[in-house]
């Protein structure tokens, strides 16, 4: 019943099933499906619970973000299962809290290590970037990706760019993502997917989890385009499952076909949660209300005027108090709130939904640069701390670059000019002329970010520029 029959843009080619096990009992999935997405389509909302109240738990980012989808694999505890592609026979099971060790019966592969000019994290709209760059300047880079699919957020973006020709005007995101990767094929770039990094240290060794093996990458220069993941906002109720990130709802829609629930409530009223809400419609998924804690929405008008034409209502000065359920959300109370967001009393309204979505903004990836110690500095107007970097991304840690929502969240086509930025900056300090190409990357970059949408994003990096020169 989860899955999505019938879509205006998009056409779903399952591919042949496959058979694995959960918890003694044989389900099937689609070859190429994440091990998350074949249970919810199942209609199993829990895969573990919490460590220390043992609280039901689900997924929420669904792109390895986070840890409510760990479950135990084939003896092996604590595996991210949203970004892991079901295999025949696999064995699935739900832990308690973290896990235990693993059993005897795990096998591991004796570690490797690899010596790279350049290795970029990230296989999103920034490393892809970043990569073709490279590539096209005479240099190989390899690019390593935790998620079964190159393209980042693009894979999952059907709605169309603004801007210009340049910044792919009148392009879907999908559209763009199959350019890209195809183009990484084309010129035969060495990839990571599947491959989760999760140690960068100051000998600059990449320590990556691949194919249960763990492979150490040392590298003249590192591009670090490891995006960013779903922000929680503090409310009762906001673990139960069917409490998702709103790109985890377009990741179950716009890549596997699945429907994130019936009938939604969209928490943010910001261009995500407007573009998100119309995609939940264009899936066959009721949206009940949109909400927004500010007094007005922040989104483009003409995203918000889509939903109004579906009348879908947008409540501004409204935020959600509690979700209501136990192993999965049954409806969700909204409260309205004053000019100092402050709740006002006798103002509760009970919406009858079985997903919450929150479009409540993205916290920068930055967690390997910081272990390495790279300098990073609390901005708000870039999403939270970032790296220290100069105007061509170098971070105070030489030759390691930074590019996309990993330095500031921002939109697609900013991060795609940025991973051409950290690459011709790499080009140049390898003596391959890249002046007049990285002058006019930067130039773009400047018009792209100059109506006022890009204000509070030019203050943001002009505070990271200022504290790296000093």
């Amino acid at each position: 019943m989860r899955e999505i029959k019938n879509h205006p843009i998009l056409r779903f080619s399952r591919g042949e099933r496959i058979k694995f096990i959960f918890e003694g009992k044989e389900l099937t999935a689609y070859r190429g499906e994440t091990v998350a997405m074949a249970l919810y389509r199942h209609g199993i909302d829990v895969f573990s619970e919490s460590a220390k109240l043992h609280r039901p738990r689900g997924m929420f980012c669904a792109i390895g973000k986070c840890s409510s989808c760990m479950m135990r694999i084939n003896g092996i505890p604590n595996v991210r299962t949203c970004i892991l592609p079901v295999q025949k026979g696999m064995i699935v099971e739900r832990q308690k809290g973290l896990g235990d060790k693993p059993e005897r019966t795990a096998k591991f592969m004796p570690p490797i290590e690899r010596n790279e000019k350049v290795t970029i994290v990230g296989g999103g709209p920034a490393g892809l970037s970043a990569a073709i760059t490279l590539k096209k300047s005479g240099i190989t880079p390899l690019i390593v990706e935790q998620n079964p699919l190159l393209g980042g957020q693009l894979i999952k973006q059907t709605h169309k760019f603004f801007g210009s020709k340049e910044e792919h005007a009148g392009t879907r995101g999908i559209e763009i993502a199959k350019e890209m990767v195809d183009e990484v094929k084309r010129l035969n770039i060495p990839h990571f997917t599947n491959s989760s990094a999760f140690g960068f240290y100051t000998d600059r060794t990449l320590a990556v989890f691949k194919d249960n093996q763990l492979v150490k990458i040392k590298s003249d220069y590192f591009v670090f385009a490891t995006g960013a993941a779903e922000k929680m906002i503090p409310f009762e109720g906001n673990d139960i499952p069917g409490v998702f990130g709103a790109g985890a709802a377009q990741t179950m829609m716009n890549v596997f076909g699945i429907k994130p629930g019936n009938r939604v409530l969209m928490v943010g009223a910001g261009n995500v949660g407007l573009i998100v809400s119309y995609q939940l419609l264009q899936a066959g998924v009721d949206v009940a209300c949109v909400i927004e804690a500010s007094p007005k929405i922040g989104g483009y008008f003409v995203h918000a005027a889509k939903l109004r034409r579906f009348g879908v209502p947008i409540l501004a000065s409204t935020t959600i108090k509690r979700a209501v359920g136990v192993s999965r959300v049954k409806k969700a109370i909204t409260v309205k709130l004053d000019e100092h967001f402050k709740e006002i009393p006798n103002t509760e309204k009970e919406w009858n939904v079985d997903t919450v979505c929150l479009a409540t903004g993205l916290i920068p990836s930055v967690t390997l640069l910081a272990q390495a110690g790279c300098e990073m500095k609390y901005i708000p107007a870039l999403g939270g701390y970032v790296p220290l970097r100069n105007r061509l991304l170098e971070t105070s840690l030489k030759n390691v670059f930074v590019a996309g929502d990993a330095d500031g969240t921002e939109e697609a086509s900013t991060a795609i000019m940025e991973g051409r930025i950290a690459a011709f900056a790499i080009a140049q300090k390898e003596g391959i002329d890249k002046t007049s190409e990285l002058n006019e990357t930067l130039d773009e970059l400047k018009r792209l970010r100059s109506g006022p949408f890009g204000k509070k994003i030019l203050s943001g990096i002009a505070e990271a520029e200022n504290a790296r020169l000093s």
